[in-house]
């Protein structure tokens, strides 16, 4: 399959001087199991939390370790990476294949991921300098938004728990289903006067936070 990357560097404003690194991050594992993007999703999703920490700590030098933290969360998550990805048309970039029907299949979770791997291989290219420049450029509005913190699901459901109960909410993985490109978790959570709320998501923090969002709910906290 032949994909013009000349395109996403002009976009990005980062030229490669290694244009197998820059492929190698978008390559999925389903497409090629031996030179896939798993490792440089693994480097990636450290610089981008390296990078988003000290931002952080330069915009709130006086704000809680509480509240960064949840503002961090927020900005490093799967869903921003997604949105980021689709900011920069990524989907049009990607190796992958669904064996079975031999064709290139994009979900949401192998976006995300490769938008974690793009960070890691321009780390390896161009160094720390570019990949910031990088990544505050594409995250500038979220970094802006997270002038108003949002909690999420877990985090709201935990503070109810240890304020009502004194016990954190329990939770446990019910099942991990469908195939290795797309799965699918189950996850209930319950807390001590409930029963177990159940809840499914492409990643086991998703199904987590849908988990948390219906116990919330049952006890009409928003």
């Amino acid at each position: 399959m032949k994909i013009n990357y000349q395109t996403l560097e002009k976009k990005i404003k980062v030229f490669f001087k290694n244009k197998n690194l820059l492929t190698q991050s978008l390559t999925h594992k389903s497409y090629n199991k031996e030179i896939n993007n798993e490792k440089l999703e693994f480097l990636g999703d450290r610089v981008l939390g390296l990078v988003i920490a000290k931002k952080l700590l330069e915009i709130y030098p006086d704000e809680k370790e509480g509240i960064l933290d949840k503002k961090f969360a927020s900005l490093v998550n799967k869903k921003t990476c997604l949105q980021i990805a689709k900011k920069i048309n990524l989907n049009k970039y990607i190796l992958t294949l669904d064996v079975k029907k031999k064709r290139n299949i994009i979900e949401d979770k192998v976006m995300s991921d490769c938008c974690e791997a793009l960070i890691g291989s321009i780390y390896l290219d161009r160094g720390y300098n570019s990949v910031e420049k990088f990544i505050l450029e594409l995250w500038s509005d979220n970094i802006k938004d997270s002038i108003v913190t949002q909690i999420d699901a877990k985090t709201k459901l935990q503070e109810f728990s240890l304020k009502r109960f004194k016990k954190l909410p329990i939770y446990k993985l019910v099942s991990n289903t469908g195939p290795r490109h797309k799965p699918l978790f189950k996850v209930g959570v319950k807390l001590i006067d409930t029963k177990f709320y159940f809840a499914e998501g492409n990643s086991k923090k998703d199904a987590e936070q849908n988990a948390a969002i219906k116990c919330l709910q049952n006890h009409s906290i928003s």
